[in-house]
C-alpha cells in the first residue's frame, strides 16, 4: 500500500532522492530506544536478525521499519516481544565496525503500524500501515501560545543541561507544525522507553505538544533543583577548600616567622584526643570551644592552665569505655565462698542481684548497703562483689564530709577548684560502669557549707543520676550504669 506523501532523504554519495514508503519492509528491534518521525538517529546493529534486516533494505530501497521491544533483556524477541507501533525510516550512511557490527544512520519518515508478520527467519519482515499526522488545522493563539512556550521551556532546559548549541536554536525557531515541534523536543527529553511509546501513540499533534509541555515543565523543575544542590555543593566545597588553603599559607608564613612551635602542636594532639574521646555531642562541642578559647590566649595567662586542666579531666573521663559483665551466678558465688566464710544472707542477696540483672540486663538496680560492725568484712564484701562481675572497683570514703562541694565539685572560678569525688573516682576506675563503694554513709556530717546527704541524693536515684551534674565538669554525667554499694555501722543515723 503506497501513501501520497513522498520523502526526499540523502543518500551516501550526496545526492538526493524521492521515496515512496512500501506497505512490506524489514525491520529491526531497538533496545531502550524509541525513534519519532523526522528524527536523524544513529544506531549500532550487532544481531544477526538486526544485520540481516540492514543489508535487505540496503539491497532495495534503503527503508527498514524500526520499532522498540518491550523487554530490552530479550536477545531473540518475537512477535509479542515488540511494540506494534514504530516509525518507517531511510538507512542515510553504513559504516562496518572491526568487531563485526554495523553502524548506520538512519532518517525516520512517518509513523506505521504493524499489520501482519510475513517472515521470521532469517530477518523479521512486516507489513506495515503508514500513519499519517493530522493536520492541526488552524494555528490558534492558544496553539501559538503553547508552542512558543515549548520552545522557550526546551531552551532553558537544554541550557541547564550544557546541551544547547546556536543549531538545536536554530532547529527550534524553524519549527512551527506543533507535531514536528513535539516529536524533536521528545527526542531529546531521555525519556523512559515506555513514556516515549505513549508519547509517540498519541495521533492528535496539539494533543502531543501538550503532553510534551508537561514533560518539560517537569523536567526543567527537577533540573533546576539538580543544578541547585550541584551549585550549592561546589560552592560549599570551594569554600572548605579556600579555607584549607588559607590555613595551610598561614601555617607556612608562621614557620617563615618561627612562630610554629611546640603549642601548635599540643593543640592539636588536643583536639585529636578529644575526638578520640568518643564524648557525648554536647560535652565535645564544649571541649572544641575550650580548646578554641585556649588557642587564642597567650599561653602564660593565668586562664590557660585552668582550660587546659579542665580539658585533661574531660579526655580522661570514660565517656564512653565500659567492661562486660560476667553474669555466671556459680561462677559469682564460687568468688564469693573463696573470699568470705559464712555470711550466707549477704551472699544470698549478692547472688538474687546478680541474677535479677542476668535475667534483665537494663534493670535500674536497688542500692546495696551493708550494716555492720567495723571489721566484719562490708568492704571486702563490696571488692569481692566487683570480682564476681569482672568490673572495676572504686572506694571513697563519706566519714566526716560536710562540705557538699565533696560531692559536687567546686566551680571552675575558684581557684585549686577540682571535681567531687564521685567524678574523681569514676576517673580513677577508668570506666562508666565500676562497682563504687562508698564508706561511712552514717557518719556524713552537715554544716553551713551545704548538705552532702543532699547531692548524694541525684548520685544515688536511679531516676536523676543518668544526668548527674557535678559543678567542676558543667556537663551532664551519666552514672546509671555505675553499681553502689554502701556500708554502714548502723542504720540510725543514715540520713
Amino acid at each position: 500500500m503506497d501513501i501520497d506523501d513522498n520523502f526526499i532523504i540523502t543518500d551516501d554519495a550526496g545526492g538526493q532522492q524521492t521515496i515512496e514508503i512500501p506497505d512490506e519492509l524489514p525491520l529491526m528491534a531497538l533496545r531502550d530506544v524509541i525513534v519519532f518521525p523526522s528524527m536523524v538517529v544513529p544506531l549500532f546493529v550487532g544481531r544477526e536478525a538486526s544485520v540481516a534486516a540492514v543489508n535487505e533494505a540496503l539491497r532495495s530501497n534503503r527503508l527498514i521499519f524500526l520499532t522498540a521491544q518491550k523487554d530490552p533483556a530479550e536477545e531473540t524477541p518475537d512477535r509479542d516481544d515488540f511494540y506494534h507501533l514504530g516509525v518507517a525510516a531511510a538507512i542515510i550512511r553504513t559504516l562496518q565496525l572491526p568487531d563485526g557490527r554495523l553502524k548506520i544512520l538512519a532518517q525516520a519518515l512517518i509513523k506505521g503500524e504493524i499489520l501482519e508478520f510475513l517472515q521470521e527467519e532469517p530477518y523479521i519482515r512486516v507489513r506495515i500501515r503508514p500513519i499519517k499526522e493530522e493536520e492541526p488545522g488552524e494555528i490558534t493563539v492558544e496553539i501559538e501560545a503553547l508552542i512558543r512556550n515549548v520552545k522557550e521551556q526546551a531552551e532553558k532546559l537544554f541550557a541547564l543541561k550544557g546541551v544547547f548549541s546556536p543549531e538545536i536554536g536554530a532547529v527550534l525557531n524553524n519549527l512551527y507544525e506543533p507535531g514536528r515541534l513535539a516529536d524533536m523536543v521528545a527526542s531529546n527529553l531521555k525519556l523512559k522507553p515506555a513514556d516515549a511509546q505513549n508519547l509517540l501513540a498519541v495521533a492528535d499533534p496539539v494533543e502531543r505538544l501538550k503532553v510534551v509541555n508537561d514533560l518539560l515543565a517537569r523536567e526543567l523543575e527537577v533540573t533546576t533543583v539538580q543544578a541547585k544542590i550541584q551549585s550549592e555543593a561546589k560552592e560549599e566545597m570551594t569554600k572548605t577548600q579556600r579555607e584549607y588553603f588559607l590555613r595551610e599559607q598561614l601555617n607556612a608564613i608562621k614557620r617563615e616567622l618561627g612562630e610554629i612551635d611546640d603549642r601548635t602542636e599540643e593543640l592539636s594532639e588536643l583536639r585529636k584526643k578529644v575526638i578520640e574521646a568518643r564524648m557525648p555531642p554536647d560535652a565535645e562541642e564544649e571541649a572544641l570551644k575550650q580548646i578554641g578559647r585556649l588557642e587564642s590566649m597567650h599561653p602564660d595567662a593565668s586562664e590557660a592552665s585552668i582550660i587546659r586542666t579542665y580539658l585533661d579531666w574531660l579526655i580522661e573521663l570514660p565517656w564512653s569505655r565500659s567492661t562486660n559483665d560476667k553474669l555466671d551466678v556459680a561462677r559469682a558465688q564460687k568468688v564469693l565462698d573463696e573470699d568470705h566464710y559464712d555470711l550466707e544472707k549477704v551472699k544470698e542477696r549478692i547472688i538474687e542481684y546478680i541474677a535479677v540483672r542476668k535475667l534483665n540486663r537494663s534493670v535500674k538496680g536497688p542500692i546495696l548497703c551493708f550494716v555492720g560492725p567495723p571489721g566484719v568484712g562490708k568492704t571486702s564484701l563490696g571488692r569481692s562483689v566487683a570480682r564476681a562481675l569482672g568490673r572495676k572497683f572504686v572506694r571513697v570514703s563519706l566519714g566526716g564530709v560536710r562540705d557538699e562541694a565533696e560531692i559536687r565539685g567546686h566551680r571552675r572560678t575558684y581557684i585549686g577548684a577540682l571535681p567531687g569525688r564521685i567524678i574523681q573516682g569514676i576517673k580513677r576506675a577508668g570506666t562508666n560502669n565500676p562497682v563504687f563503694m562508698m564508706d561511712e554513709v552514717d557518719k556524713i556530717g552537715t554544716d553551713f557549707r551545704g548538705d552532702p546527704a543532699a547531692a548524694l541524693l541525684e548520685v544515688l536515684d536511679p531516676e536523676q543520676n543518668n544526668t548527674f551534674f557535678d559543678h567542676y565538669i558543667d556537663l551532664p554525667f551519666d552514672l546509671s550504669r555505675v553499681l553502689f554499694v554502701l556500708t554502714a555501722n548502723v542504720t540510725d543515723s543514715i540520713p
